[in-house]
């Protein structure tokens, strides 16, 4: 039985990966093997990260985490590396007001090593040393969507 704010009578809370998959992954080395050269100092590296997520069922929900991460010396690209990494959630037990928390905080931060260690292979895999992402801080992401999304809907609220 549910009650009104979404917590199920007597059930704990849980949080359980079905399954984890990789939907897209592409590695673009655009000036191999000249890239591959010993330079003087490190490369640029711009590192964009997303989250979404979207309901499969009544608990089930699908957690996307999208890493694109590109690499420059000066104004040559030396790569490109794209990855979107899934995963299905089983979510029961939690009150209503806490399940966006959890799909783009809790459920990124379980995702987040394997697509790490996706992008590190794959860089390596393309002739660099294997690019490492630093851990990433989901719970500041969510606060600056969440405020972001207030901000939007404040503009909207303002009649012309």
């Amino acid at each position: 039985m549910t009650t009104e704010n979404g917590a199920q009578d007597g059930a704990n809370p849980s949080l359980n990966i079905l399954t984890q998959y990789t939907k897209d992954l592409s590695f673009e080395n655009p000036g191999a093997p000249r890239s591959l050269q010993a330079r003087e100092g490190a490369p640029a590296i711009n590192i964009n990260v997303n989250v979404n997520a979207n309901p499969i069922s009544g608990s089930d929900f699908d957690v996307v985490l999208t890493l694109n991460a590109e690499a420059k010396d000066g104004d040559k690209v030396l790569f490109v590396a794209e990855l979107v990494y899934g995963g299905v959630f089983r979510i029961t037990g939690f009150p209503q007001e806490h399940m966006l928390p959890v799909l783009f905080i809790e459920c990124p931060r379980l995702l987040f090593p394997f697509a790490r260690q996706i992008i590190a292979d794959v860089t390596r895999n393309g002739g660099f040393p294997p690019l490492m992402i630093d851990p990433i801080d989901f719970s500041q992401m969510f606060a600056q969507r969440v405020a972001e999304e207030q901000a939007r809907a404040k503009v909207q609220a303002v009649p012309n």
